[in-house]
């Protein structure tokens, strides 16, 4: 018996040690169902307050109509008056088994849905969202009819959805390199006169790039080939723009000559799914090309971009340099895409990594630093990290990525739950919520997050026969053997690439790891305390290494002791081994190891209203840009009128540049880099740059201030001043700007604002109205008022407090009368200033009178 309990101690103790991580299926099926408990509450919620709008707005529990609602920026491309979030949720349905519900949601897409409006919406978001949703909910649909179960009523009419948006984007691939526009007008095209679109010079890299799942299979179901063969020629064009000597590609695209515009590469925003579906095409076609052009690209990859755990941003024609010291969280994608390429040694240390950040913050910021802090705060409910997980999991039977998952499902939960739905995090700092829950949080997070927790024979079809799109739609395997190919898919022969054991096969972790159940453990122990969550911290003692200084290196030396590292000669160290030691060697002292570095001060800048009526009386707080002029060394700041841009986003050619020469531009945040918006804008003669949040509620009270940062090149070159503004903030300077004309603004450190009371406003030009007796009802003139005392035929003017009794007024014979304050004691009532009969020259005997304003009693008019 002693020695059984032993047993069961010894056991319990490695239970423990394993992280508990061990999950029965009692507690798998428990989680499953809170995971379709989450999704009826956001669905449904949905199509209560929404539908058939776009999206739900989940704190207004009410839809997300485009037009009436504040317009966003880019964000709002994705909204097509195409009752969005229920075509992307289509095939969701039928994988969480609501077949019922799935049936519904069909007939209400064939009967409710338009895709001929009149609307410009993103070619990328359309094609993955709605088009993608389409051929997605036509697979399932087909599937459970052939089943002889369902959907015997169904005739192929989702396809024909399907083809008929195919040809609305055709348009946007009319240009002479064949990479497409990033906008479309579902209506019009790109180059008719009413598309309001076709201007744009520019498109990602992803966006160009992540076409082919949808128009292949859209070519192989439909039998026209046309949409495959625009796709493909897409990626033909970037593979031949791909820098040789790296085999990386920038981000940005000269949609016409083919140049690169941002010359940055990584695999977050903006180039992701250009490789997610290079692999995948290859999945779903059975085209050698794409696996080949995959592979010289991810071994470009692996040499330049990863530096495990991290991924870092370099230049495509310098990839030696990372350009960037943060990361995006569009990247938490890619370890899922090293696991269908085999190499999972780098997808479970980057996948830690992301894990240890969303411990530290509960989400995964937008953007996070390289030491893990918050770069941009915002969540809007983003599904890589689930996606990476479920793929991890799937690879490796662990069950720890199980636990990672039930983290995911707890946080959901417990920090974006709303009434009406889950809503966006704003920023994961402050937990503050988003009026926003995108489609794709019911297209793929509660897919990955219930195929997590589910076994094989729980589902209603085989998982296997399947591969998912970018939005997590699914697609059949079998295309590649059951449809012809595109024709003519034959290109150059690619770059020899160094062929590893997964370079044409899927990935066997017996083989990768023969006999080692724990080999995931053993890799993730290593960053298990990255961020330094769940541990005390400790100061490590100092560390001896050796440096090759040389007898006089000084330069070096201060150098690095400029960096926190002190060095010491071995010599005189104190230390007791000093056996081997060298003249001209030293001991390192890692001081950096055992001390926090400090966060990032922001300086905020304000942005003063100066003219009539503002008077430097309202004043908003505003953020910096680590480019352009510095405020805080210009002693005065910078004034100047203010003026919208056309467009406002600013991410196309200037439509009123010669009203913004000489002017300080209103430009909307979104569609492009802050630094594209500043060279445009500095170009037509702006003299500086106000940028407003497109995100719709945000402001200075809730949300920390951040700096802007510049597009990975040189700004050098922008040399005006540029601040940011909130939303809300930015909503007081744009309705100042619709009720008066002329609005000056003065642009500068908030420690240097101007005080109003206490420094005069110089010389002014006053206006005065005379009321008509009785215009002025009593008690109508309370506050500060101007008198005018009449004396010898001068007229003196003195400023006082009004005062309700003892006010009184001067006769020209020198006697206090009660004053009326429609009509003073000297003078007549006078004439309106339309009477024919009025004297403009006699100002003798006429005294008038300021009219008060919406701004502030009695404040004089220019």
């Amino acid at each position: 018996m002693m020695l059984r309990a032993l047993l069961l101690t010894s056991l319990l103790s490695w239970a423990n040690g394993q992280e508990g991580l061990t999950m029965l299926p009692e507690e798998k099926t428990k989680i499953r169902d809170q995971i379709v408990e989450m999704f009826d509450h956001a669905y449904g919620s949905y199509m209560k307050y929404a539908y058939p709008a776009d999206e739900l707005m989940p704190l207004s529990c009410r839809g997300r109509v485009r037009g009436l609602e504040p317009n966003r920026g880019d964000i709002d491309d994705s909204l097509g008056k195409f009752s969005l979030t229920l075509v992307d949720t289509l095939d969701t349905l039928v994988v969480l088994n609501k077949l019922d519900e799935f049936e519904d949601a069909v007939r209400r897409t064939l009967r409710d849905v338009r895709l001929d409006n009149d609307v410009v919406v993103s070619v990328f978001e359309t094609n993955i969202r709605v088009l993608g949703g389409l051929l997605g909910a036509h697979v399932m649909a087909d599937m459970l009819r052939q089943r002889g179960e369902r959907m015997q009523w169904y005739r192929d009419e989702l396809l024909h959805m399907a083809k008929e948006l195919g040809h609305r984007l055709l348009p946007a691939f009319n240009t002479t390199s064949g990479l497409p526009y990033p906008r479309v007008n579902l209506r019009y095209g790109v180059l008719n006169p009413l598309s309001r679109t076709g201007t744009e010079s520019d498109t990602c890299t992803a966006c160009a790039g992540t076409m082919i799942l949808e128009f292949a299979a859209l070519s192989r179901l439909s039998g026209e080939a046309v949409f495959e063969e625009h796709a493909r020629k897409a990626l033909d064009v970037l593979w031949e723009k791909r820098q040789r000597g790296s085999d990386l590609v920038g981000t940005v695209i000269n949609i016409h000559n083919g140049d690169w515009v941002r010359r940055d590469s990584g695999v977050g925003a903006g180039i992701d799914s250009y490789y997610e579906y290079l692999m995948k095409a290859y999945i779903l076609l059975g085209d050698n090309v794409y696996l080949e052009r995959f592979n010289t690209h991810y071994s470009a990859i692996m040499k330049y971009i990863s530096q495990p755990p991290l991924l870092l941003n370099v230049h495509m024609h310098n990839p030696t340099v990372s350009v960037r010291s943060w990361m995006d969280s569009l990247l938490a994608f890619f370890p899922g895409l090293q696991v269908l390429r085999g190499d999972l040694k780098p997808a479970i240390e980057t996948h830690e990594m992301l894990y240890q950040v969303t411990k530290q913050h509960k989400f995964l910021p937008e953007a996070f630093t390289t030491e893990f802090r918050v770069h941009w705060g915002q969540h809007p409910l983003r599904p890589e990290f689930a996606e990476s997980t479920y793929y991890l999991y799937k690879a490796t039977g662990d069950p720890y990525y199980l636990r990672v998952g039930q983290s995911i499902v707890e946080k959901l939960n417990a920090h974006t739950r709303v009434p009406c739905g889950f809503a966006a995090v704003q920023d994961v700092r402050t937990g503050t919520h988003e009026d926003r829950m995108d489609s794709f949080f019911l297209a793929e997070m509660f897919k990955y997050l219930y195929l997590l927790f589910s076994e094989k024979n729980q589902l209603h079809f085989d998982i296997d026969e399947y591969i998912f799109t970018t939005e997590a739609h699914l697609l059949p395997v079998s295309l590649s053997t059951s449809q012809p190919p595109c024709r003519g898919n034959n290109t150059e022969a690619p770059t020899a690439v160094e062929e590893d054991l997964f370079t044409y096969s899927c990935p066997s972790t017996q083989t990768l790891f023969p006999n080692n159940p724990s080999f995931a453990k053993t890799i993730r122990d290593s960053y298990k305390y990255l961020t330094g969550v769940g541990r005390a911290f400790h100061a490590s003692p100092d560390r001896g290494i050796e440096l090759p200084l040389h007898d006089h290196g000084m330069e070096p030396v201060e150098f690095l002791r400029s960096m926190g590292i002190s060095l010491t000669p071995l010599n005189d160290a104190g230390a007791t081994d000093t056996h081997g030691a060298h003249e001209g060697v030293y001991r390192v002292k890692l001081v950096a190891e055992v001390t926090q570095t400090p966060e990032e001060e922001v300086v905020p800048l304000i942005v003063q209203l100066i003219s009539p009526p503002y008077l430097g009386r309202t004043v908003l707080t505003a953020g910096p840009a680590k480019f352009g002029m510095d405020l805080i060394k210009q002693e005065h700041g910078v004034k100047g009128s203010i003026v919208k841009t056309s467009p406002y986003t600013a991410c196309g050619p200037i439509e009123n540049a010669q009203e913004l020469s000489g002017h300080i531009a209103l430009a909307l945040r979104g569609d492009c880099m802050f630094a594209a918006k500043a060279r445009r804008l500095q170009e037509v003669g702006a003299i500086g740059v106000i940028f407003i949040d497109h995100r719709e509620g945000s402001n200075g009270a809730e949300t920390p201030l951040f700096q802007m940062v510049g597009d990975g090149g040189s700004t050098a070159e922008i040399t005006i001043p540029l601040v940011f503004l909130f939303s809300q903030e930015g909503a007081l300077l744009t309705s100042a700007l619709e009720d008066h004309s002329n609005v000056d603004v003065l642009m500068l450190p908030k420690e240097r604002q101007l005080d109003k009371a206490d420094k005069p406003l110089g010389k002014m030009n006053i206006k005065f109205r005379l009321a008509e007796e009785g215009e002025l009802e009593e008690g109508e003139a309370r506050g500060p008022t101007l008198k005018f005392v009449l004396e010898k035929g001068e007229v003196v003017l003195e400023e006082e407090e009004y005062r309700q009794q003892g006010d009184s007024c001067l006769t020209p014979g020198g006697d206090h009368v009660p004053c009326s304050y429609g009509q003073t004691a000297a003078s007549p009532p006078s004439h309106s200033p339309n009477d024919p009969n009025t004297d403009p020259g006699s100002q003798d005997s006429q005294v008038p009178q300021p009219p008060p304003t919406d701004h502030g009693p009695w404040a004089p008019q220019h």
